[in-house]
């Protein structure tokens, strides 16, 4: 495990795990200003999970932004792990799932492919992070996971989209936080970003 800066002009710290790892996955936090960081449980699991050959850079987000800044994080994340990884995936939780579905949308899968997975993306959070409309730019394996039991966020809008657009879509017997289901968070996140990479 090191820490290391992601540059682009914010103050963006982030853990890679299995550094020098051929392939990188970059992890998403949830809302900052709920708690979201780095260390969050989903995201251990999802890394521990693509153990022992893939990375996982897990980061936080600079000021909080509105959604802007946070998305841009996740770009120049996504571009740090690219530069020194064959292959990235990226995974995002909650606020963390919308913001990976957008940094995907902005990503250029064509000359650089990724592979996306997001745990309980809401549909909207702002005019910056609408994750329902990326699902249409983006074109790389998606997989969206939710709980069926989730009624803190409307994730119905991005199922729709993403079944409608063939990507895979997993439900899971639990509310918005995944209580106590971390290891099966993995267990479906983490196989589907290795088959990927």
């Amino acid at each position: 495990m090191t820490t290391v800066g992601i540059p682009g002009g914010r103050d963006v710290t982030a853990t890679l795990d299995r550094p020098g790892s051929d392939a990188i996955v970059v992890a998403c936090p949830p809302h900052p200003q709920y708690g979201g960081k780095r260390s969050d449980t989903r995201l251990n699991a999802v890394s521990d999970a693509l153990a022992p050959d893939v990375g996982c850079l897990r980061f936080d987000y600079g000021a909080w932004d509105e959604g802007r800044g946070e998305r841009v994080d996740a770009e120049n994340a996504l571009a740090w792990a690219g530069e020194r990884a064959d292959a990235v995936g990226l995974f995002g939780y909650s606020f963390g799932a919308a913001v990976a579905l957008c940094a995907a949308a902005e990503h250029d899968t064509a000359a650089d492919p990724v592979a996306l997975s997001v745990l309980a993306p809401p549909a909207g959070v702002t005019d910056y992070l609408d994750a329902t409309a990326a699902l249409d730019a983006i074109d790389c394996p998606v997989q969206v996971v939710v709980g069926e039991r989730d009624d803190t966020v409307d994730w119905e809008p991005v199922v729709d989209r993403a079944t409608e657009l063939g990507q895979a879509v997993e439900r899971l017997p639990a509310d918005h936080h995944f209580v106590g289901q971390s290891g099966r968070v993995g267990e479906t996140v983490g196989p589907f970003l290795r088959g990927h990479l």
